[in-house]
């Protein structure tokens, strides 16, 4: 495809993003109703300001690649598995955002929560994987690039991003979100208000980011940092979601009437969402962690002088 086609495309891509705003929202699900068992098939989430920059956002991804792809190599720039990877956690926000799973967070508290860990534990590192900066400033046109670059550069952004992508500053961000969101006067008025549920989302994905650029992308000396950042979220993460198990009374009132029909009452419903948040929550954490030592210690060895390794045939 000649290259200022893919740049006019990814043009059409960035209007669609800011036009997206101004659509009406459109849904399969009853609008302003809980969710029912019988319905759940066919409550997918058509929002415009959701889908629109979903299909942007892949448009810009892919046009990008192609463009990178074709001037350095396949392959070259950004590898094929983070690619895969951009792709999966794209794939995983459809499912959080668009799939029926949307629509059933306002019915059970627990499938809330399994959205909003599939946003943060799966979707937030998997797109930080595929490397999405590099495709997008490829998809761009040449003096746009250059404009973007600049941009970039000057003092003030360069200050800013220094600041919020300090490990301690992206830990306490997320950290804010998690708890913050959590308390039961502002998650209740995500029930009641869409601008303040999207909100909510934009938050936690936005900090989710934020946090796993931080502890996927440091420079050697940094990954300590990274681990205890890492070893540290599982902690309060797991210690909110065990809260939730335990506790003896329901803290969310607005699932009160929505869970009969599911077979759960409010209480059992809420100790669910709290094992989500605890358990599968914080083993994506520990794995992360885990798999960043490993890749450490494999960098410590290749590193180490010859003279410090040991021959596995002297040991024996």
């Amino acid at each position: 495809m000649p290259e200022h086609l893919i740049r006019r495309r990814a043009a059409a891509a960035i209007a669609l993003i800011g036009a997206s705003a101004a659509w009406p929202a459109v849904a399969w699900a009853h609008a302003g109703e809980p969710i029912a068992p019988h319905d759940l098939w066919s409550a997918w989430t058509l929002s415009l300001p959701i889908v629109i920059p979903l299909v942007a956002t892949l448009v810009l991804y892919v046009v990008g690649m192609r463009a990178l792809w074709h001037r350095a190599g396949v392959g070259r720039g950004v590898r094929g598995w983070r690619a895969a990877s951009f792709a999966a956690g794209w794939l995983a926000l459809v499912v959080a955002l668009v799939s029926p799973l949307h629509a059933l967070g306002e019915a059970l508290f627990s499938a809330h929560m399994a959205q909003h860990e599939l946003l943060m534990t799966i979707a937030a590192p998997l797109l930080v994987l595929g490397r999405p900066l590099v495709p997008a400033l490829f998809a761009l046109p040449p003096g746009a690039r250059r404009g973007a670059s600049r941009w970039t550069q000057a003092p003030w952004f360069r200050a800013v991003w220094r600041r919020l992508s300090q490990p301690g500053t992206a830990w306490l961000l997320h950290a804010i979100a998690i708890w913050g969101w959590h308390l039961p006067r502002l998650y209740d008025a995500t029930l009641e208000n869409d601008l303040v549920h999207t909100l909510q989302h934009v938050s936690f994905l936005g900090t989710a980011l934020l946090f796993w650029w931080t502890v996927l992308q440091p420079s050697w000396s940094g990954r300590g940092a990274a681990m205890i950042s890492l070893f540290t979220t599982m902690l309060h993460t797991g210690a909110l979601g065990a809260i939730l198990t335990v506790s003896s009374s329901t803290w969310y009132p607005a699932y009160a009437a929505t869970t009969q029909p599911w077979g759960l009452t409010p209480l059992e419903d809420q100790q669910l969402g709290g094992l989500i948040m605890w358990i599968p929550g914080g083993a994506a954490y520990l794995i992360a962690a885990l798999a960043l030592l490993g890749n450490s210690l494999r960098e410590s060895e290749r590193r180490a002088p010859r003279w410090t390794r040991v021959d596995p045939v002297e040991a024996t």
